[in-house]
């Protein structure tokens, strides 16, 4: 599995959840530019198509116009001040959405060196099963799981047993 140079069990678990819900001749529309877990999912056999780094806020012309079976938001969500109008964009009928969870005892990511490596929304989980509603998804399957760190103190304890992220895998309903 995926060690040293990538964060192994957000990725491993990532990576599982992939593998139970989207046969590898599904084409996944991966959310964001090219990044270490788009090649991931391409070592393991999956056609990956990214976006090419426009503002997707006010963008989605590629969500309309790629051709793909399968849409992938891997910790992109949170970084975007309007999910919802992504959501409504999608074409396909198959989304695997993985978010980093709000935590009560730590405020929101924000980067001091990067201005665009900040986080807008940090979801709970029911807000973010809400805008899969709300948008017209039903969600099939999901988990939970912890992201602890090696330091010491009160925070990082918590993170040995506070779920910080939250994976779906979701269907469009059909209108009859």
């Amino acid at each position: 599995m995926y060690e040293k140079t990538y964060p192994s069990k957000r990725f491993n678990i990532t990576l599982e959840f992939l593998k139970k819900h989207i046969k590898t001749n599904e084409t996944i529309f991966d959310l964001g530019v090219p990044n270490p877990f788009s090649k991931i999912m391409e070592d393991n056999g999956y056609q990956v198509i990214n976006t090419k780094g426009e503002d997707l806020d006010n963008n989605q012309e590629a969500l309309r116009t790629e051709n793909y079976k399968v849409f992938t938001a891997f910790e992109i969500f949170e970084h975007l001040l309007n999910p919802y109008t992504i959501l409504e964009n999608v074409k396909a009928d198959k989304i695997l959405i993985s978010i980093p969870l709000r935590l009560w005892f730590s405020s929101a990511y924000r980067s001091k060196t990067d201005m665009w490596d900040r986080h807008y929304h940090e979801f709970e989980d029911w807000q973010l099963d809400w805008l899969l509603e709300k948008t017209g998804f039903k969600i099939v399957d999901r988990v939970k799981f912890t992201h602890p760190v090696k330091k010491l103190g009160l925070r990082p304890l918590l993170r040995w047993f506070t779920p910080r992220y939250y994976l779906v895998y979701a269907e469009r309903v059909t209108s009859n």
